[in-house]
C-alpha cells in the first residue's frame, strides 16, 4: 500500500534554502514517477517539479527552475524536493504525488494515484 509523507518544510527568510522529503512506507517508490505539487492560500493547486520512475528524466515549472531540484533515492525510498533561493511567493503547503508504475514524468495532477499529507513552506521578506 502506498502511503507517502512529506517532512522538512519550515518558516525561513527569503535566500535561504529548504529540502522537502517524501517517503513511501510501502517501499515501492523506486517504480514510481514522482512529483510535487503546491497550493497556496486562495489559489489553485499548481504542479512544481516532477521526476519519471528513474529520476532521470525531470520537469519543473517555469517560476522555480534553476533554483529547485527533484531527485529521487531508490534506495531509500525518497523523493526530495531541494529548494534554493526561496521567495515569498513560494510560500504554500508542498505536496508529494506517486504514479504507480514505471511511468514517464508528467505535470499534470490527475496523472497521480496517490498524495501525501503535504508541508507548510513560509517565506518571509
Amino acid at each position: 500500500q502506498v502511503q507517502l509523507v512529506e517532512s522538512g518544510g519550515g518558516l525561513v527568510q527569503a535566500g535561504s534554502s529548504l529540502r522537502l522529503s517524501c517517503v513511501d512506507s510501502g517501499r515501492m517508490l523506486s517504480s514510481y514517477a514522482m512529483g510535487w505539487f503546491r497550493q497556496a492560500p486562495g489559489k489553485e493547486r499548481e504542479s512544481v517539479a516532477a521526476a519519471n520512475w528513474s529520476g532521470r528524466s525531470t520537469w519543473y515549472a517555469d517560476s522555480v527552475k534553476g533554483r529547485f531540484t527533484i531527485s529521487k533515492d531508490n534506495a531509500k525510498n525518497t523523493v526530495y524536493l531541494q529548494m534554493n533561493s526561496l521567495k515569498p511567493e513560494d510560500t504554500a503547503v508542498y505536496y508529494c504525488a506517486a504514479r504507480i508504475g514505471f511511468r514517464r514524468v508528467t505535470s499534470t495532477g490527475s496523472d497521480y494515484d496517490y498524495w501525501g499529507q503535504g508541508t507548510q513552506v513560509t517565506v518571509s521578506s
